[in-house]
């Protein structure tokens, strides 16, 4: 046999054929683009990765100042309230905003809602940026479980009284122009108030300024 006719594994490369036995190979048109494509994704991921690296959003802090207590009455089982809270909400971050979109608040006792949700209005909030939220909150003949109840009139008959504001809603991260998608958010704030039998108390909590529980 002439060796014109034979392809020798020296030659694949210049003839970039392999053969039916495939003694030798080379790259298809699709290998290429995926290659390509491959590329471009891992180009893509390591810009991201570089944009949350250097913006890193951190979670909103929040702070509760005040509380008042406007009723506080148990009959029957039953409660029927009134409160007003004062919370200070910071955002931290250097480059990114905070947009609240859907944010409510309630208060809960011994892990039991006591209060309806009360919407808060949504707003944005800059970096470094610090807003006051005051929610009031209402229970009308709210019913209590029995250990409830019981600790409930415990506590106001020793003039204090342990509750907590919840803040929860879905907020985004803002960067400019671009904006992230809903994220959401569980805020927990834990006020040690003084009451009355009567169920008034004054200004509270015994503990202004304290730091609450952040979830994003």
């Amino acid at each position: 046999m002439s060796a014109k006719g034979c392809v020798t594994r020296n030659d694949c490369g210049r003839h970039g054929s392999c053969g039916r036995h495939g003694s030798c190979s080379d790259d298809s048109p699709f290998s290429g683009f995926f290659k390509v494509l491959l590329a471009l994704l891992l180009i893509a991921l390591f810009v991201v990765l570089i944009i949350y690296l250097v913006l890193r959003p951190h979670k909103p802090r929040f702070y509760l100042q005040d509380a008042t207590v406007r009723e506080l009455n148990v009959s029957d089982g039953f409660l029927t309230s009134s409160l007003q809270f004062t919370v200070v909400s910071h955002n931290p971050n250097k480059r990114v905003g905070v947009l609240y979109d859907s944010v409510s608040s309630y208060a809960s006792y011994l892990g039991q809602q006591i209060t309806g949700q009360c919407p808060l209005p949504p707003f944005y909030q800059d970096h470094k940026d610090v807003n006051f939220l005051n929610p009031v909150l209402y229970g009308d003949a709210v019913p209590l479980a029995t250990v409830v109840c019981e600790h409930l009139n415990y506590e106001r008959q020793n003039g204090l009284l342990n509750l907590s504001l919840r803040i929860e809603g879905k907020i985004r991260w803002k960067v400019g122009s671009w904006t992230s998608g809903n994220y959401h958010l569980n805020v927990n704030c834990w006020a040690i108030l003084g009451t009355g039998n009567n169920g008034i108390g004054g200004q509270v909590p015994l503990q202004p300024g304290t730091k609450c529980h952040v979830e994003v």
